[in-house]
């Protein structure tokens, strides 16, 4: 039985660790001759993971917190095709494409903004310089329901996506129009269906709770016409309010938030009632059928997270392409311009649209190993980590094991010498127990506008 009593006193700002060092590390002092340097000397027996950012919505949620660019003209959107096929031939100069591709994502925005014949033009265009994707490779897309049609999802099944995920957030037509999204439940539904009917091997759906004029008893009508779907994979996040960060969401009434204990009350219910009808937790925030490949991952401790969620697929050099888009390789983060004019200008020069990044030291390769693994798996083999890295982990980690002696008093985990293992309850708290291995939080600790909430 999970213990939300101690969950209070540990709610504060914490990173989601997308990655370590997160993207706040980022700059500019890693220049462009050495991602260029990086790119070309990766190791090519190394798999590719590739993400594609289509930024465009026509209008905005204003819940998101992604990087998008709103608009109804056609023409940007040609342009920006155009820009992204040209990236791919400078790409295509200093990366070697014909390694095997083990993960394709589409992410936006809304990438089915884009028509069927445009979405066809732009894979087509992918393939022909990353021709070798493997039989099992991971394709997938975020779809919002309100933008897919029939031939989209033809599109996409005839050029081997087979994963979809859904965004809900949440059913309520109050809350709907609150956030400036309204999706009737039988929009939802009928995508659903064409992701079946075109042989989606595994459909998730996200939801929110957090939102505007969210209740418990509203949140439980929402996640019981969400079941009703039968998802392979729930995803339900925790709001994160910055409107310091995003505009849009200062159009949300703060006034109108659920209070932490209601959220609490509704995070409870979800994980019961989720567990009740055959889902497991898996990862932060996410749940999936005992038969899901994400569930079998994290039963042997292969469970990987990078900016494309939780995934199988390990040991891949990460490349972004597009607007804001990031990549990751080895031992360093990139990401692309964020302004469209600058991604344009780069590009247009002759150079990919890098704006900045970071090299990971030493220790941030020590320290990004485990938070991954508590961040994935929910434990850490202390005996593997002295091994690969040869440290000691006692000594090197001294601080950190001190700060997380509360949260085994809080029985939220358990540490001896050889492993360290969250509680149910403390996987529910995994960015507080990583945070202390974090080299960079006491930087970061006196702004209370640097990260959302933990709880």
């Amino acid at each position: 039985m999970l213990d939300f009593a101690k969950f209070t006193k540990y709610s504060k700002p914490g990173p989601r660790y997308t990655s370590y060092p997160t993207a706040l590390e980022f700059s500019d002092s890693y220049t462009y001759d050495t991602y260029i340097n990086k790119l070309q000397n990766q190791d090519v027996t190394r798999p590719l993971s590739l993400y594609f950012h289509l930024p465009f919505c026509r209008n905005a949620c204003y819940f998101c917190g992604c990087n998008v660019v709103f608009t109804s003209k056609e023409d940007k959107m040609i342009r920006y095709m155009d820009y992204l096929k040209r990236e791919l031939e400078i790409l295509s100069q200093h990366l070697d494409c014909k390694r095997s591709v083990i993960q394709m994502h589409f992410g936006g925005g809304t990438p089915t903004f884009f028509s069927a014949p445009q979405l066809k033009e732009i894979i087509e265009e992918i393939k022909s310089y990353f021709p070798n994707f493997v039989k099992d490779a991971e394709v997938s897309c975020e779809i919002d329901p309100r933008h897919i049609n029939e031939d989209q999802m033809k599109v996409m099944s005839n050029a081997g996506f087979n994963r979809v995920s859904f965004g809900i957030q949440d059913f309520n037509e109050k809350v709907q129009i609150a956030v400036h999204r309204v999706q009737p439940y039988e929009m939802t539904k009928g995508a659903m269906d064409l992701a079946r009917k075109y042989n989606m091997v595994s459909v998730n759906v996200d939801l929110i709770y957090g939102l505007p004029y969210q209740t418990l008893e509203t949140f439980k009508e929402t996640l019981a016409l969400a079941l009703t779907l039968n998802p392979d994979r729930f995803a339900v996040f925790n709001y994160a309010h910055v409107p310091w960060l995003k505009k849009t969401m200062r159009k949300i009434d703060e006034t109108t938030l659920p209070l932490p204990d209601e959220k609490l009350q509704i995070m409870q219910y979800t994980i019961d009632f989720l567990t009740s009808n055959g889902y497991k937790m898996i990862g932060m925030d996410h749940f999936a059928k005992p038969e899901d490949e994400l569930f079998k991952a994290i039963e042997k401790g292969e469970l990987h997270r990078n900016f494309q969620g939780y995934t199988t697929k390990g040991g891949a050099d990460l490349i972004g392409v597009g607007l804001t888009s990031i990549g990751e390789g080895v031992d360093s983060y990139n990401q692309n311009f964020k302004d469209m004019d600058e991604y344009e200008n780069a590009i247009d020069a002759g150079k990919l649209p890098f704006e900045r990044g970071v090299v990971l030291s030493e220790d941030d390769q020590i320290r990004q190993y485990v938070i991954m693994e508590l961040m994935s798996n929910f434990k850490l083999d202390i005996r593997r980590f002295e091994k690969l890295f040869n440290i000691e982990f006692a000594s090197y980690f001294a601080d950190a094991i001190e700060a997380l002696k509360p949260f085994a008093e809080d029985a939220l985990l358990s540490m001896d010498e050889e492993h360290i293992v969250c509680s149910e309850t403390g996987t529910l708290l995994i960015r507080n127990i990583a945070m202390p291995f974090d080299a960079y939080m006491k930087r970061h600790a006196a702004s209370s506008k640097t990260f959302s909430k933990t709880v």
